[in-house]
């Protein structure tokens, strides 16, 4: 018969981390949870947190959470999984909630972009609050009326509701889609449109023809299609066969529309970039797996998951989250040139 193991040494306290630091317990709390802005030095916070390193402290979340009333978990919705800008959203949230003591749920509404059902039986009681990601403005009404905090992402600046919001600048992006399309000599265009209605998708369509428009000579032809290849790839297919002029660039709302456009192209015989050039959006790994590669607008989705999560934190805190929009860049690759002479 084997005899238990002896104790190992006792667990370090909030006194231990306070006495190696030379501060209060009060001061080792208000670092510990990240509430010492405005109160403690920053040379003060880094000696505490040295401190709780060095003694391998780790504090008693669940009697801290019964204290506060917290339960120290966010819900992060979004209209899909299979869609990896999703997935880069979630894992930039989820590494600013980890430095903080919160994790992330991940949650596809099973209505895409449509209303999302609460999946507790209470989200007050189960959560902290909500991120949504690229969901419509009315969404997430099930679940703001729980009265927790809601902060949108990706999603319609006018649209009253959310504690919080974090945009990306993507009427810029596609001002500089339709301005290097222009450069290089373009004139006709094709507008193959995502039919999932969105604020991103409409502040798409609405900053390509606000940005054509006036320009002489400038044409666009807009269709629609659901986003996947296949549906992609058949809207094109129709719309270079309508009567008129062909269009000598396809510009896409999203990187999966254009991998489809290229196949378009390729049934019609066309060569990309050298008879009809293709752009998309988003830059996914998809954007470099086709051949060419695709121009495309790149977009930080880690960083809105990072911003959305401390404006969350923020929310929590009493305090304001950052204000502005997060750049994007055009990325210009080999599927477009200048039109065919």
């Amino acid at each position: 018969m084997t005899s238990p193991a002896p104790p190992g040494p006792p667990r370090p306290t909030s006194r231990d981390v306070a006495r190696a630091a030379g501060v209060s317990q009060a001061t080792v709390s208000l670092v510990l949870g990240d509430k010492w802005r405005g109160r403690v030095s920053e040379s003060t916070a880094g000696r505490v947190r040295d401190a709780a390193r060095g003694l391998g402290y780790r504090p008693n979340l669940a009697a801290r959470n019964l204290r506060l009333g917290r339960t120290r978990t966010a819900l992060l919705v979004v209209p899909a999984l299979t869609n990896e800008f999703f997935a880069r959203v979630y894992t930039g949230a989820a590494g600013v909630a980890a430095e903080h003591g919160f994790g992330v749920v991940l949650y596809p509404s099973p209505d895409g972009t449509g209303p999302a059902r609460d999946p507790f039986p209470s989200a007050r009681a189960a959560l902290d609050g909500v991120l949504a990601s690229s969901m419509a403005a009315d969404a997430l009404d099930a679940l703001h009326g729980a009265d927790v905090p809601l902060v949108m992402l990706d999603s319609d600046p006018s649209a009253p509701g959310p504690a919080a919001r974090v945009n990306l600048d993507i009427a810029d992006g596609m001002r500089q889609v339709a301005r290097h399309l222009l450069a290089l000599g373009h004139r006709r265009f094709l507008h193959l449109a995502s039919a999932v209605d969105t604020w991103t998708f409409a502040c798409r369509a609405d900053a390509l023809h606000e940005e054509l428009r006036g320009v002489p000579g400038a044409e666009t032809r807009t269709v629609r299609a659901a986003l996947d290849v296949r549906a992609g790839r058949d809207a094109a297919e129709h719309a270079l066969g309508l009567p008129g002029d062909r269009p000598t660039a396809i510009v896409c709302d999203d990187d999966i529309l254009a991998a489809g456009a290229c196949k378009a192209a390729r049934r019609f015989g066309l060569r990309v970039p050298d008879d009809v050039s293709v752009t998309g959006f988003d830059d996914l790994a998809l954007a470099t797996a086709v051949e060419p590669e695709l121009t495309t607008v790149r977009l930080p989705a880690e960083q809105v998951g990072e911003r959305g999560m401390a404006a969350l934190l923020a929310v929590l805190d009493g305090r304001a989250a950052e204000p502005g929009s997060l750049p994007v860049r055009l990325v210009a690759r080999g599927s477009t040139a200048p039109p065919p002479a």
